[in-house]
């Protein structure tokens, strides 16, 4: 069942973000450094129209892309050979078992307060030199001076910001990690070294296959994803498979 539009405030603000910058920098930056009407101008506008483009398809696909339900039929088995791992509660150690959704949850599988039920694999919270600095700066007047103060205003916290998410998330997909995964990784990880072992993450495979697995075996839908994911969602392969494998 699909669900309704409404009407989201952070969703809202990004995309008038979104348009804001992109049509500031159509507008004022390429059009005052090179001209719209000019071949570097025009490769300009072309070139970053199609970044907003994939920016904007990404993004839409991030919102209205299904993340994936458990079945309400999931029940996990504790015998099966093929899956040795259970995922049990930190407290307890029974098999985890999610009181909102009332049904078991499978390995990687979290409760989203925003879709209001568990998800199969849940992870959380990028001028021309030329230009006469000085001219430029005694040019830019009136509404101009506005744009590029609300665009520096904007452009600088979200660059920074996006650079350390981009660079977090290329950590989390090269080692198949979600984010909520390395937090309690990092605690598996102390107890382990207490007890004098060595803690591996499971689901990383190795930095190519993690990123076929994420991203997909199709080298060209990394940039504008498109292909399906594989299996079912309610098992994924494991470290200790590729070890079997190798073995065999």
């Amino acid at each position: 069942m699909k669900r309704g539009f409404t009407f989201s405030p952070p969703v809202t603000v990004v995309v008038l973000a979104i348009s804001f910058i992109y049509f500031s920098t159509l507008f004022v930056f390429i059009d005052r450094w090179f001209g719209l009407m000019s071949s570097p101008g025009i490769m300009n506008a072309i070139v970053f129209t199609a970044v907003a483009l994939m920016c904007i398809t990404n993004y839409a696909l991030a919102i209205f892309t299904d993340p994936g339900r458990v079945p309400s039929t999931y029940m996990p088995d504790i015998e099966d050979s093929e899956n040795p791992i259970h995922e049990i509660k930190r407290k307890g150690g029974d098999l985890r078992y999610c009181q909102k959704c009332s049904q078991y949850k499978p390995p990687r599988a979290h409760h989203c307060r925003v879709c209001k039920r568990c998800i199969l694999r849940m992870v959380l919270l990028l001028g021309s030199l030329t230009i006469d600095p000085l001219k430029d700066e005694q040019q830019v007047g009136g509404p101009f001076r506005t744009v590029y103060i609300v665009a520096g205003l904007l452009l600088f916290p979200l660059s920074m910001a996006l650079t350390v998410l981009l660079g977090w998330h290329i950590y989390l997909i090269l080692h198949n990690k979600t984010t909520i995964e390395y937090h309690e990784g990092v605690r598996a990880m102390w107890l382990a070294e207490k007890g004098g072992n060595v803690y591996s993450h499971p689901y990383d495979l190795g930095a190519f296959e993690n990123l076929t697995t994420i991203l997909g075996p199709n080298i060209f839908s990394w940039i504008c994803p498109t292909s399906r994911h594989k299996g079912s969602g309610l098992r994924f392969r494991t470290a200790y498979d590729k070890s079997i494998s190798a073995s065999l």
